[in-house]
């Protein structure tokens, strides 16, 4: 793969929150990292990518189609370790600050994530002889030590670029590494989870699937250790020469987001947007086995779903530099509400509208992907060059717990919808039926409430102002 390809994200959009060339301006010559680097760097994402997919898209159906949880309770124990992350990384991100600040590397904290989110991701679908709430217990708690585990990984991850060069052009070619294991990670785990975790249930909701979820959950936790521990290891020839550093308090955060007006209907958008895509996310599994079937067809929607990320952002970088960022978030953004509001119409048309709308989704989600991060570089270099302050850390700290909330809460609130519309939890052993109300429940969740998140985020795209950096004036 060469490192500066056309399909991937531009070396502005990737060179570092708060840092693009149009602000840096460290034009001249730099001394290339390591190929090692660059490609180990981007190995972590097949990590992140994962646990970032994965219980998103199988947790809530593994508590309550297998584990007999009710729809309420299995929302929390999926949304509550996920929440705690917007608590949980400022407290790492604080510790990873202070270590670099005493000439400590934040490797690690990349070797502790590393070593104890694959046990803990794998005891989480360890199936114990536990049902109902006291299963729920069990796989939120040791959901939540998986989330902790995640933080100490993540958070200092994504520092780590823009401290191994000044340089944006080789900051980009070290994203773009991250951006191509991110797609190949998201792909590779949401297509095969599901399929590993129904394998012995024949692709059924009425077979025992308890077996095939243990067996998925060893698999993912070897790719993760795979990701994780290799950023680790080929990371440690990196250098360290910059230091982005956050607010002293999260007062002091938001009160910086208050005071940035693009960045707050920016964020704003991307929340609304982040949730649509993790109540989509949740609730796939629940389209595949009772909209379109067979449980076993979530695997075929997701490849529609995630099949055209690598393919497509291509095409979105390239309509971007053509009409500009706003505009084809605009674009990106109406497809996929197109595409989610079509979806309803399955249970009448029949699943080819399903996989077609789907697709739709997909190609849109590719834009969702790159564009909100390339206005949010652009957004803050203007900060940049306005208030002479490097800021970067503030608010990609704040923009990471919008995003993490946001799709946490997707979880959520399928799981509410499940619940108000009276789905009825089973045993993998023991399906039981499900009433019209709830397969009605389940095709508007999946379908119409992302649309209308989508439609709301629409309103906040159209208040964000697009300010290039060199148009930008210093305090």
């Amino acid at each position: 793969m060469s490192d500066a390809p056309d399909a991937l994200p531009s070396a502005a959009a990737l060179a570092g929150p708060g840092e693009p060339a149009a602000v840096s301006g460290r034009r001249g010559p730099a001394a290339p990292l390591p190929r090692s680097v660059r490609i180990g760097y981007g190995l972590g994402s097949l990590g992140t990518g994962t646990f970032g997919t994965v219980p998103g898209l199988i947790l809530l159906y593994y508590l309550t189609n297998v584990l007999a949880v009710p729809a309420v309770v299995a929302g929390a124990a999926v949304f509550l370790p996920k929440a705690w992350d917007v608590l949980i990384n400022p407290l790492v991100g604080a510790a990873a600050d202070r270590s670099r600040v005493q000439g400590g590397s934040r490797r690690p904290f990349l070797l502790a994530g590393a070593v104890t989110l694959p046990p803990l991701f794998a005891l989480v679908f360890a199936a114990p002889p536990l049902r109902g709430t006291a299963a729920a217990v069990y796989v939120g708690v040791l959901f939540l030590l998986a989330a902790t585990a995640y933080a100490v990984f993540q958070v200092p991850y994504v520092t780590m670029p823009a401290e191994m060069t000044e340089d944006a052009a080789e900051r980009g070619r070290v994203l773009g590494w991250r951006v191509a294991f991110l797609g190949v990670a998201i792909l590779l785990s949401g297509a095969l989870a599901p399929a590993i975790a129904h394998a012995d249930a024949g692709g059924d909701a009425g077979g025992d699937g308890t077996a095939g979820y243990r067996l998925m959950g060893v698999l993912v936790a070897l790719l993760l250790a795979a990701g994780m521990l290799g950023a680790w290891h080929f990371t440690r020839r990196a250098p360290q020469v910059a230091r982005s550093e956050a607010e002293p308090s999260l007062r002091a955060q938001l009160a910086a987001a208050r005071d940035n007006e693009p960045f707050r209907y920016l964020v704003g958008m991307w929340t609304l947007q982040a949730l649509a895509i993790g109540v989509m996310l949740a609730g796939v599994q629940y389209f595949a086995t009772y909209t379109v079937g067979s449980a076993s067809a979530v695997t075929a929607l997701f490849v529609c779903m995630i099949g055209p990320l690598v393919l497509v952002m291509p095409v979105w970088n390239r309509l971007a530099r053509a009409r500009g960022t706003k505009y084809a978030q605009w674009c990106a953004s109406l497809l996929f509400t197109a595409g989610a509001a079509a979806l309803f119409l399955t249970p009448w048309t029949g699943p080819a509208l399903g996989y077609g709308a789907v697709a739709a989704v997909g190609i849109a989600y590719a834009g969702l992907q790159l564009l909100p991060l390339t206005m949010l570089a652009d957004t803050l270099a203007a900060d940049a060059v306005r208030t002479g302050r490097r800021r970067a850390a503030t608010f990609t700290g704040l923009w990471t717990a919008a995003e993490t909330l946001a799709f946490a809460l997707g979880a959520g609130v399928f799981a509410l919808v499940l619940a108000a519309t009276g789905f009825r939890s089973s045993d993998a052993s023991r399906p039981v039926g499900q009433p019209d109300t709830a397969l009605a429940g389940i095709t508007v969740g999946m379908s119409l409430l992302p649309a209308l998140l989508a439609v709301a985020s629409l309103w906040l795209l159209h208040r964000y102002r697009e300010e290039p950096p060199e148009a930008a004036t210093t305090d």
